[in-house]
């Protein structure tokens, strides 16, 4: 383990910039672009050690990194408000057939300003907006931990001490602006942000081995002896396990991931028509299943949105409020996250069955993709999300109207 002090600017851009001018179909356009160069250059940062650097500079370039601030802080509201969730899933859905590495990367940004602007004072919204805006810092969420996880320690006068480390720390090289969870002394749970290029910290690169989802360079980060303002401690204690917004936000990594299961499907089909194998009965059955099953994920997708446009103006709500309706959105999104994780499981499987031990051989992408999704597929609680739903189920009596407040003689 090797004691790292990042620099200032770790995404290789100039330190004032010029804010983007960006609107909504623009940024989805330019998505396309970025899109394209990602997949590219998948397989040259397939390795240990790097990480997406040109692909965010491009992104950061576009304006997708101010986008999820909102309109008055020289964003688009990007997955913030209510009205654009669909157009914030389909720009995950977009990178993450892409390149899963950069989706997730990017989804974490997303994330870490949907926690800013929940849960921050209007002060910490306009001080961290300005270093999205103006000089294009990285946002993440490093939240998972081993026994030797963060403490955060009073030192009086506003001043806290961090002791232990995160593990799973993705897009270290390249998010500036961390929020890192760790326990107080009374072991409640408070959200800090912690910025990357003004401290030092003991970075163990080793740590990340995997078979896939190697480019997020989510490697083991040692906070011990970082000190931190009061204003670097974001909302109150236990505001990152609140509801619906902890489980809500799962319709973001969905969407990336049914990316890679659509990025799996095109590599597959262009496969087999390489080498002439498109007229096999069992691969147009086996592709009609994969058909199927992507635009099912697609559906759940606009179904999240749907749900919450419904729920709320802003994403998840006011935190101020308490609303009726939380239990159903938490239950809608774990089924949105389940359905496309099966989805993306039977992908995986259709297409090692339709390509073959040729095709699952470098250099064909399917080999990395399926690495990729895989990894990326196995997130935490899996049981859990799924007994949720059938617990709220089974505490409604009227299965027509589990998920919306209309009338149920008005559905179809």
């Amino acid at each position: 383990m090797t004691a790292i002090h990042l620099p200032a600017q770790l995404v290789s851009l100039p330190p004032q910039i010029e804010p983007p001018k960006i609107d909504l179909q623009n940024l989805l356009q330019q998505t396309v672009e970025i899109g394209k160069f990602c997949t590219q250059n998948a397989a040259k940062i397939d390795r240990h050690g790097v990480y997406p650097e040109r692909e965010f500079e491009s992104i950061a370039t576009a304006g997708l990194l101010t986008a999820p601030l909102t309109p008055k802080l020289g964003g688009l509201g990007l997955g913030i408000e209510a009205s654009s969730i669909v157009e914030l899933l389909q720009i995950l859905k977009q990178i993450g057939r892409a390149n899963l590495a950069v989706g997730r990367i990017y989804e974490g940004h997303v994330n870490g300003l949907q926690l800013l602007q929940t849960f921050g004072t209007q002060a910490q919204i306009d001080t961290y907006a300005r270093d999205v805006r103006d000089r294009h810092k990285m946002f993440g969420v490093w939240n998972a931990e081993d026994r030797d996880g963060v403490k955060i320690i009073p030192l009086g006068k506003g001043k806290y001490r961090l002791e232990g480390a995160k593990t799973f720390a993705t897009g270290c090289g390249c998010v500036d602006r961390p929020f890192v969870g760790g326990m107080l002394p009374n072991g409640d749970w408070q959200l800090c942000i912690v910025s990357m290029d003004e401290v030092e910290t003991t970075i163990d690169p080793e740590w990340w081995q995997p078979a896939g989802m190697k480019a997020t360079a989510s490697y083991k980060v040692d906070f011990t002896g970082v000190i931190l303002d009061q204003s670097e401690l974001i909302g109150q204690p236990g505001d990152y396990y609140r509801q619906p917004w902890l489980t809500a936000g799962v319709i973001r990594f969905a969407a990336v991931q049914l990316g890679g299961a659509e990025a799996l499907f095109n590599a597959a089909r262009q496969f087999l028509q390489s080498i002439d194998r498109t007229k096999d009965p069992y691969q147009e059955e086996r592709f009609g299943k994969m058909a199927i099953g992507i635009e099912s994920g697609q559906l759940w997708l606009q179904g999240a949105a749907a749900q919450l446009r419904q729920y709320h103006a802003t994403f998840a709500g006011d935190p101020a409020l308490t609303s009726p309706n939380a239990q159903a959105l938490v239950a809608y999104a774990n089924m949105v996250r389940t359905a496309i994780e099966h989805i993306c499981m039977e992908t995986i499987q259709l297409v090692e069955r339709s390509v073959g031990t040729r095709g699952l051989l470098p250099p064909e992408p399917t080999e990395r993709i399926i690495r990729d999704l895989t990894l990326y597929l196995r997130q935490p609680a899996f049981d859990a999300s799924i007994a949720n739903i059938g617990r709220y189920a089974l505490q409604n009596a009227a299965t027509d109207s589990l998920w919306t407040d209309e009338p149920a003689n008005t559905r179809i």
